[in-house]
């Protein structure tokens, strides 16, 4: 299944290539040949990109699921001793962001900023980000949506008050991108460094 974020690329880039395919029947250039190989690949790279599987969604009181595909790149304590944990998305990474956690959204802040490589250190705060509260059974956990350099398009799909579900979808991150996950410092955590998460499947932790 297709993204619904990516929807218009994607239906743009096959009118582009049909386009440039009649082209090249009518008027047999050379030219527009090369136009439509080009679109097709850029097509294949799209529609790998927008992909937005279903996720079997673990069953368990107070579990904490990964809110984004990628590979763990930090595993520390925040300014304030928030528990963290980043995940780098590349190009070839599912970019759907999923709720970690069951609970009521409580605030979304939108950050302007820098457009840094995401896997660098300093875009969490540097970066343009949005970030998503979630008050839980058992206090507030916050996912980071945070720009890279080819991102330039964070979505977020919820809006204050609204309840999630754990695993349910709360936005996508257009190309190369970052989340962090802040949670209670007592928390539980199962995972380490450089491992491969999937976004509402895998289990980070537990909270307290």
């Amino acid at each position: 299944m297709i993204a619904k974020e990516g929807r218009d690329i994607v239906f743009f880039v096959i009118f582009f290539m049909l386009t440039a395919y009649l082209l090249w029947i009518i008027f047999k250039i050379d030219f527009f040949r090369l136009v439509t190989f080009f679109s097709l690949l850029t097509l294949i790279f799209f529609l790998q990109f927008f992909r937005d599987p279903k996720r079997e969604v673990p069953i368990g009181r107070k579990l904490v699921l990964s809110p984004a595909d990628g590979k763990i790149v930090d595993i520390s304590y925040s300014e304030s001793g928030e528990r963290k944990i980043s995940i780098f998305l590349s190009v070839f990474d599912v970019h759907r962001n999923r709720s970690p956690v069951k609970g009521k959204v409580v605030s979304i802040n939108y950050f302007k900023g820098s457009f840094l490589a995401a896997f660098n250190m300093k875009a969490s705060e540097i970066n343009e980000h949005n970030d998503i509260e979630i008050k839980s059974e058992s206090g507030i956990v916050r996912v980071r949506q945070i720009a890279g350099l080819l991102a330039r398009r964070i979505i977020c799909n919820l809006s204050e008050g609204q309840n999630v579900l754990e695993g349910e979808s709360i936005g996508f991150i257009r190309f190369g991108s970052r989340t962090d996950l802040f949670l209670p410092p007592e928390t539980k955590i199962f995972v380490r460094l450089n491992d491969r998460l999937k976004a509402g499947s895998s289990i980070i932790g537990v909270l307290n």
